[in-house]
């Protein structure tokens, strides 16, 4: 929602005001680890500049993780440009509709199309711990985004 600044609640909803930050997934538990477990985040991507309109716009996993045993996945929310990202019952429930895939590269990007000056696209990224999964310290990953603009 608006005002969240809990990456561990972003579940979908209202564009917050908060920047995401550099950790949206908790740390695996034991159990999650042992069972396997599936989690969903909403992030947006935002042009903030006031006169210019991101153009061509794109986003991919830029480094997925490490570990052997987790993978990431991103999907665009169904919602498309301004709208607002449907809200999830918990991080283990997938929003609806929505196709994720592992966008390895540049070359492998989902495109996003133009975002004018001031609105947004929801994006999901999907984390998926494999069962029986081992320990694994720093176990992140990278998103990128790029556009042209005609300045």
């Amino acid at each position: 929602g608006a005002s969240n600044s809990d990456p561990n609640a972003s579940l979908g909803g209202a564009i917050s005001s908060t920047a995401a930050g550099t950790n949206i997934f908790d740390n695996v538990s034991s159990a999650e680890a042992s069972a396997g477990d599936t989690e969903y985040r909403c992030l947006y991507i935002r042009n903030g500049h006031a006169t210019l309109t991101m153009q061509s716009a794109k986003v991919w996993i830029q480094s997925n993780t490490p570990s052997a045993d987790t993978a990431v996945a991103i999907a665009i929310a169904g919602e498309g440009i301004n709208g607002t990202a449907e809200t999830i019952a918990n991080e283990n429930t997938a929003p609806s509709g929505e196709s994720f895939v592992t966008a390895v590269d540049e070359a492998n990007a989902i495109s996003i199309g133009n975002i004018p000056p001031g609105q947004h696209i929801a994006i999901w990224v999907r984390r998926v711990v494999n069962a029986s999964a081992a320990a694994y310290n720093n176990d992140g990953f990278t998103l990128r985004t790029k556009c042209d603009t005609a300045a």
